[in-house]
């Protein structure tokens, strides 16, 4: 652990997983952010934490870093918040959009930063209104049309601007893409997100610590089971409760068939989106399939409410294990049909080798994460690099490509799906007996939690923080990090030198969330 020589005072939370909370000064983030960076450390997410109006230091802001010995969360006070504090964005990249949504929430600026743009706000909010500031502000008027935005203008003979979106032709979410380009070919690519904006950070402070996983379920509803097994690992890790082991089984159970709905998906998606409907056709009807199990087995489709505080709602019977385990069976053995008609089918891999390509290179610079890392030579998968229960007695295989194309990440899926598969047999074969619920008791203090999932794109993170209120306990603060933040940037690189038409193909092959984005 390369900030053991900084003398942080760091405590280890209540958690499956290694996690580290502790406060620094200045100096020390300073320190702390070039040391990590250069062991190769990885920041996972920032946010800021407003604790109250008027106290020193009552301005917190948070990063999130994963390091050899697993996560640590520091916290930097600011008893002067307008001074700001020093940016990371210098040695994570990924930090630069994180570092504008904190100052659109909170009024806080990075110092000296690269891109002072608003990111969140659209100019639609009432004037120096701070939706998670302790005084919100804002004098009640609103600008009557968005502020307009200052994309990066390309010159040069033959450039030209095409501007895609926020509204877009199919049922995807909102968001704005602006090409600058000679002919069809790509020079530049700029995002404009931050349209689905929803105030569920805000939301989340006015429910109850027991209630607000549903709120969590719902941040990207196709990553709801990982989001909840999030706050609610969260809310445990603050209440010191281990939940029992056949809830945790199940709740790895949850996650994969979600992983395996969204890789079927998006499978069909691609080969559609390059030409070959009989792939959308296929894996639709798998997908259905799939969907149509959990629904009667776990209640629901994208099995929203299964996980809960304290363990899972909905246990599993012997018929049940063998309806699973069959249902792995036939959908691997179609799968693998699939797999090998894509790797032949000539037009399609013409389409798909070598677009949109993302070098390991600059994938580790940029901090590309989860499925779209791994695409691109990042060996991170936290269900095997820190793995919890179950994933320590399963031995998860890492699946990894170099390539770094839409080919690259197609092929990845592939094989997440059959890993996946050989996952759920394990969990079903091997599930404990015993409880799947435990109560949780809330302490009457301030405490913290944070709970770290590996989802379908990649690390999902809830940072929460609790405080005594009336009796009881409320939500001060959580957070939620969806690892989009870290992947949408990287979009735009892996545009650069395409054509225009191959963006929807590459687009889909990242497949990242607004909602989980636009908080």
């Amino acid at each position: 652990m390369p900030i053991t020589h900084l003398g942080l005072n760091l405590r280890q939370l209540h958690s499956p997983l290694p996690m580290f909370h502790g406060s620094v000064d200045r100096e020390q983030w300073a320190a702390a952010a070039r040391s990590i960076g250069q062991a190769r450390g990885r920041l996972l997410a920032l946010w800021g934490s407003d604790r109250g109006e008027g106290a020193d230091g009552a301005m917190v802001v948070c990063a999130a870093y994963v390091i050899e010995r697993g996560l640590l969360w520091l916290e930097l006070p600011l008893t002067t918040p307008a001074t700001g504090y020093p940016d990371l964005a210098s040695g994570f990249p990924c930090a630069e959009r994180m570092q504008r949504a904190l100052a659109d929430m909170h009024g806080v600026q990075a110092q000296n930063p690269l891109d002072v743009r608003p990111w969140l706000d659209h100019g639609a909010w009432p004037r120096d209104f701070r939706p998670l500031a302790a005084a919100c502000g804002g004098d009640g008027s609103t600008i009557g049309n968005p502020v307009p935005y200052p994309f990066v203008r390309v010159e040069g003979d033959g450039v030209h601007e095409i501007a895609v979106g926020p509204v877009h032709a199919g049922i995807i979410e909102p968001g704005h893409f602006r090409f600058s380009v000679v002919g069809e070919k790509v020079l530049r690519l700029e995002e404009r997100l931050g349209y689905v904006h929803k105030g569920i950070e805000r939301r989340f402070t006015e429910l109850s610590p027991h209630d607000a996983f549903r709120l969590a379920g719902r941040v990207s509803g196709d990553s709801t089971v990982a989001y909840a097994w999030a706050y609610c690992m969260a809310l445990e890790s603050a209440a010191g409760v281990t939940i029992p082991l056949r809830a945790a089984w199940l709740r790895a159970l949850l996650l994969e068939r979600e992983r395996v709905a969204n890789h079927l998906g998006d499978l069909g998606a691609l080969g559609n989106d390059a030409g070959l409907a009989v792939g959308l056709a296929q894996f639709s009807r798998l997908r259905e399939d799939w969907q149509r199990l959990s629904r009667m087995l776990f209640g629901h489709r994208l099995l929203m409410d299964c996980v809960l505080p304290g363990g899972v709602a909905v246990d599993i019977d012997a018929a049940a294990v063998q309806q699973i385990a069959a249902q792995c069976d036939a959908i691997e053995t179609e799968v693998r049909a699939m797999h090998s008609l894509y790797d032949e089918h000539a037009g399609l891999q013409d389409r798909l080798i070598g677009t949109g390509r993302v070098t390991p290179e600059l994938a580790a610079q940029l901090g590309l994460s989860g499925l779209a890392g791994r695409a691109s030579g990042q060996t991170l998968d936290q269900r095997s690099q820190f793995p919890s229960v179950p994933y320590a007695a399963m031995d998860v295989r890492m699946a990894t490509r170099h390539n770094g194309d839409v080919a690259a990440r197609v092929s990845l899926r592939f094989d997440e799906v059959l890993e996946s598969l050989r996952l759920i047999r394990c969990i079903v074969n091997e599930l404990p007996a015993g409880a799947i619920h435990v109560d949780i008791d809330l302490p009457q203090r301030a405490t913290f939690g944070a709970g770290w999932v590996e989802g379908w794109r990649g690390e999902i993170l809830v940072a929460l923080e609790l405080v005594p209120h009336d009796g009881g306990v409320r939500i001060r603060r959580c957070h939620c990090h969806d690892p989009s933040w870290q992947n949408w940037p990287v979009i735009e690189h892996a545009m650069i030198g395409n054509i225009v038409p191959d963006f929807p193909l590459i687009n889909k092959s990242f497949n990242l969330s607004y909602s989980g984005h636009d908080l």
